[in-house]
């Protein structure tokens, strides 16, 4: 990830107002997620996993103040080891996308949730990105569409579960501006939701051909010895954290 989008979201007016916003949907998308194993890909200066109460929680990036240091495109963590994941605006900024959201599905576990974070081409935020360039941040990100993301999720393991669209203001610089805009929260979602700066999506892992079949009582009793001896199994490898080959001296997760 660019290093310098971090610098534009503490640094500028308009960076924090975004800010704000997506630290906002961050803690109402984490509040209901479980799990053992939680972490945030990118984006360092915002704290994605705030409203979650996950107990094991690392935050990885390609610089800054994070537990691993890593490529968001290879992750350092076991297949299937994963119960949340949150990507604020990895794949915009990153040359390979695809690579991103395969690793994402190959550490998730199933019911594993990803949440990410996107700019909207298709609003104000993209009209000045066209008209001002893409030499510097944010304007420099891909900016991909809300429904091309949704058609790459499909291809994998990775069901949509929720979609939601956020930071209605236009891209002004100023505060004052963006003050006077306050009211477009209010009834943007309602009134003109695609013409949100940036997109939220919600999806779960799903395991293709699993089918959860309920036994009856006698089944059930029947079946206690053996189920307990995977449940036993099943819970102590949940419960052990993800090995992580950490990187550049990153401190451990927590």
């Amino acid at each position: 990830m660019k290093n310098s989008f971090g610098g534009w979201l503490t640094g500028t007016e308009l960076g924090r107002y975004l800010l704000a916003r997506e630290q906002e949907y961050f803690e109402r998308a984490v509040a209901d997620a479980f799990g053992y194993h939680a972490v945030q890909v990118g984006v360092p200066e915002m704290d994605c996993l705030l409203g979650n109460r996950i107990p094991w929680q690392c935050r990885v990036a390609g610089h800054g103040e994070v537990d691993v240091r890593c490529d968001p495109a290879f992750l350092p963590f076991e297949t299937r080891s994963l119960d949340l994941l949150v990507m604020p605006h990895v794949l915009d900024f990153t040359t390979l996308p695809h690579q991103v959201l395969r690793e994402a599905d190959r550490v998730l576990m199933p019911e594993g949730r990803l949440i990410l974070t996107g700019f909207n081409p298709l609003s104000l935020w993209g009209v000045r990105r066209l008209i001002q360039g893409k030499e510097s941040a944010p304007w420099n990100g891909n900016f991909f569409t809300q429904l091309r993301i949704k058609d790459w999720l499909a291809l994998l393991d990775l069901e949509l579960e929720e979609a939601a669209f956020l930071a209605y203001a236009p891209p002004f610089s100023r505060q004052d501006w963006l003050s006077r805009c306050d009211f477009l929260e209010d009834v943007g979602e309602r009134w003109w939701p695609l013409a949100a700066g940036v997109y939220g999506i919600e999806a779960v892992k799903r395991q293709r051909g699993m089918r959860l079949i309920t036994p009856t009582w006698k089944q059930a009793v029947k079946n206690k010895g053996a189920l307990g001896v995977v449940a036993g199994n099943e819970r102590q490898h949940t419960h052990k954290a993800p090995e992580t080959n950490e990187r550049d001296g990153a401190s451990s997760c927590h």
